[in-house]
């Protein structure tokens, strides 16, 4: 007597599908919402630094693959992208044409780093991180210097409004670009998630936390980080190549060593450790580049210092905060750190402020000696010739970041105590 064959299907994952659905309906709405040209340029942006930062994890979080060259992937698929986009605009191709052309970043992407990836990945560790670095110092010097396709320091400027409109969409309006850039990042976004569940994705999981013992079962590390390498690189250059349709000009700024250092940076803050934490960087990137270089000159100062505060004391990102309380809110221990959180929040908004008077004294004393002795900072006016407020300064600052050290080790202790109970109570569920 034969047995039954049935069928099997695997459950719907009602939580993937409804975060993705909230992603595309997020996606589809914001500029309903924020309506105004400037908010939706910024959005537009917030896609671009999302793939970017997304494909830079791709090599560091996943593969372990520290790269100080990223921006060499992106930057040429954007300058292969403005390239195509005047040739369209001399062919006369129809306006559909123009969508196509963040995909054309892509491939040039994905050419360069199949080109100089072939050496990059034969080293890992330090040596590849020394590789990158070098390649992408090569490709920024090459763009000051190869004019007939870098352009020089004015860069290649194109104009995405070509032909006759195509059912109305002429790409001219920010909010067409916008829902271009909208369809493409939640397209790369879901391949970058599908991708990490493939067994490439897992055996460069693999390969970052013990290579050896991955060639020993029959795989060769250099060809797997290759093979992430140019899709890291695909997907790089469909993000440059969306960059070139939304500012419609490429310059020798977008393969530079602070747009490389600026992936590895906000990647870091959002998390690398989680697939979304590059997301959570890409919006903090723009919102940087964009509103905080406006409030202030040494934005990157305080980048800097923010970078060195999360390494210190929170390295798995905003990201791996967040999902560390989730850990504790699901065994209902959360709410026992609410006045820890408090120590910690109000000593670091104290901390932040002293310091922040400080860089700005300073700063203006360098920079700004020619409009006055005062400064204006937090609806205070401070006056960088009088020692009194030099000492204020300094005082708070020091008395805060002693008070934050308290705090946190209380806190550090009160977290190891909770993360004991909930291993017991996962020991004790298991063997009930």
């Amino acid at each position: 007597m034969t047995a039954a064959k049935y069928y099997q299907f695997r459950p719907i994952n009602v939580g993937r599908w409804f975060i993705w659905s909230l992603f595309a309906l997020v996606l589809l709405l914001a500029p309903q919402v924020f309506d105004s040209s400037f908010a939706i340029s910024m959005m537009a942006q917030m896609g671009i630094a999302i793939v970017a930062c997304l494909s830079f994890n791709m090599l560091l979080g996943q593969g372990g693959m520290l790269s100080f060259g990223h921006a060499v992937y992106a930057g040429l698929g954007s300058y292969v992208a403005i390239h195509a986009l005047l040739l369209l605009g001399e062919a006369g191709l129809p306006v559909p044409a123009v969508a196509l052309i963040p995909l054309i970043g892509g491939l040039a992407g994905l050419f360069f780093a199949a080109l100089f990836g072939y050496v990059t990945t034969k080293k890992a560790g330090t040596a590849f991180a020394m590789i990158t670095l070098g390649v992408g110092e090569l490709i920024f010097i090459a763009s000051m210097v190869f004019f007939i396709f870098f352009g020089g320091e004015a860069g290649v400027s194109a104009n995405r409004v070509i032909g006759e409109p195509f059912l109305g969409i002429s790409f001219g309006p920010g909010i067409e670009v916008y829902y271009l850039i909208a369809f493409y990042t939640f397209l790369c976004v879901v391949l970058m998630f599908a991708y990490t569940r493939t067994p490439l994705g897992r055996i460069i999981n693999a390969v970052r936390d013990n290579p050896e013992r991955i060639e020993f079962i029959g795989y060769d590390p250099q060809t797997v980080r290759y093979l992430v390498f140019m899709l890291a690189g695909f997907f790089a250059g469909i993000a440059g190549g969306m960059a070139a349709v939304l500012f419609e000009i490429v310059t020798s700024e977008v393969v530079g060593p602070i747009r490389s250092g600026s992936y590895l940076l906000f990647a870091f803050l959002g998390g690398v450790t989680f697939f979304f934490g590059p997301i959570i960087g890409g919006i903090l990137m723009v919102l940087a580049f964009v509103m905080f270089s406006e409030i202030t000159k040494a934005w990157m100062l305080y980048l800097g210092l923010i970078f060195v505060f999360m390494v210190m004391y929170a390295p798995g990102g905003i990201a791996g905060l967040i999902m560390m309380n989730l850990r504790l809110a699901m065994f209902g221990r959360l709410r026992e750190l609410w006045a820890s959180y408090l120590g910690l929040g109000v000593t670091a908004l104290v901390l932040l402020a002293s310091m922040g008077a400080l860089i700005e004294m300073i700063y203006h004393l360098q920079l700004g000696t020619a409009m006055g002795d005062e400064v204006p900072f937090l609806g205070m006016s401070l006056n960088t010739l009088d020692a009194d407020v030099w000492f204020g300064a300094v005082f708070v600052a020091l008395t805060s970041f002693g008070l934050f050290e308290l705090c946190r080790r209380y806190f550090s202790r009160q977290w190891a105590e909770i993360q004991t109970d909930i291993e017991k109570e996962i020991k004790r569920r298991e063997t009930s």
